[in-house]
C-alpha cells in the first residue's frame, strides 16, 4: 500500500495512461476494421471477444517482458527500440492496408487477435518499461488500455488529427521512457548513480533528439507525397 503513495507509482501510471492513449488507439482502429463487414449483431461479439483474446495475448506478452528485461543488456535493448519506436509514432503511415475484414465472427475475432498481436508489440514494450517491474502497473495499464480499445478509437484519433501536440507529447513520454531504461541498465547504471545529472542530460537529449528527428521525417515524407 505504501507504493500507491509514491510519486514514483503515480509518476510512471501516467506515462503508462499516455502510452496507451496514443498507441492503443491505433489497435482500435483495427479492430473496427476487421469487424466491419460482419451483421450489426454479431460486430459486437467480435469486438468483446476479439478483444478479450487480444487482452490476455497483450497480458501474457507484457509480464513475459517485464520478466525479460531485468536480464541485464535487455534493458538497454528495449530502450533503443522504444526511441525508434517514439520516432515512428511522429511520421504519418497508414500501415492498415493489410488488415482484411472478417467474412465470419470467427475469423474476425481471429483477425482481431492476431493483428493486435503484431502492431501491439510498441504498447508492450513501452508499457514494461514505464512499469519498472511493477505488475500492478501492468494490471492498470491492461485495464486502462481495454476501454481504449474497444470503445475510444474514434475519440482518440480525432482528437490526435485535431491536436497534433497530442502525438508530439505522447512520443516525448514514449522518449522519456526509452532514457529511463537505458540509464536503468545494470551494466551503466552505477555510472549514472554517480554522476545522476548526466543521466538527466542523457534523457533530454533522447526526448529532444526523437521530437526533432520525427519531425524532420515527417515533413520529409509529406514532401515526398505532394511531389508524387
Amino acid at each position: 500500500m505504501e507504493m500507491l503513495l509514491t510519486p514514483a507509482f503515480w509518476s510512471a501510471l501516467l506515462a503508462i495512461i499516455v502510452i496507451d492513449l496514443v498507441l492503443a488507439g491505433d489497435n482500435a482502429l483495427v479492430i473496427g476494421m476487421a469487424a466491419r463487414n460482419l451483421p450489426a449483431h454479431q460486430q459486437k461479439k467480435a469486438i468483446i471477444w476479439g478483444t478479450v483474446g487480444a487482452v490476455v495475448i497483450r497480458a501474457a506478452a507484457t509480464l513475459a517482458v517485464v520478466w525479460l528485461l531485468k536480464i541485464p543488456g535487455l534493458l538497454l535493448v528495449g530502450g533503443l527500440m522504444l526511441i525508434w519506436i517514439a520516432m515512428k509514432l511522429l511520421v504519418q503511415q497508414d500501415g492498415h492496408e493489410s488488415v482484411k475484414a472478417g467474412s465470419s465472427l470467427g475469423s474476425a475475432i481471429w483477425t482481431i487477435v492476431v493483428a493486435d498481436a503484431v502492431m501491439g508489440l510498441d504498447n508492450v514494450i513501452a508499457v514494461a518499461g514505464a512499469a519498472h517491474g511493477s505488475f500492478l502497473l501492468v494490471v492498470l495499464g491492461l485495464v486502462i488500455s481495454v476501454p481504449v480499445m474497444v470503445w475510444g478509437s474514434t475519440l482518440v484519433l480525432k482528437l490526435m488529427e485535431r491536436y497534433p501536440a497530442v502525438i508530439y507529447i505522447g512520443s516525448a513520454v514514449l522518449a522519456y521512457t526509452a532514457g529511463s531504461m537505458i540509464t536503468s541498465e545494470p551494466f551503466i547504471k552505477t555510472f549514472f548513480v554517480q554522476y545522476p545529472a548526466l543521466k538527466w542530460v542523457l534523457i533530454a537529449v533522447i526526448v529532444v533528439g526523437v521530437l526533432l528527428i520525427g519531425r524532420m521525417k515527417d515533413q520529409a515524407q509529406k514532401r515526398v507525397a505532394e511531389q508524387s
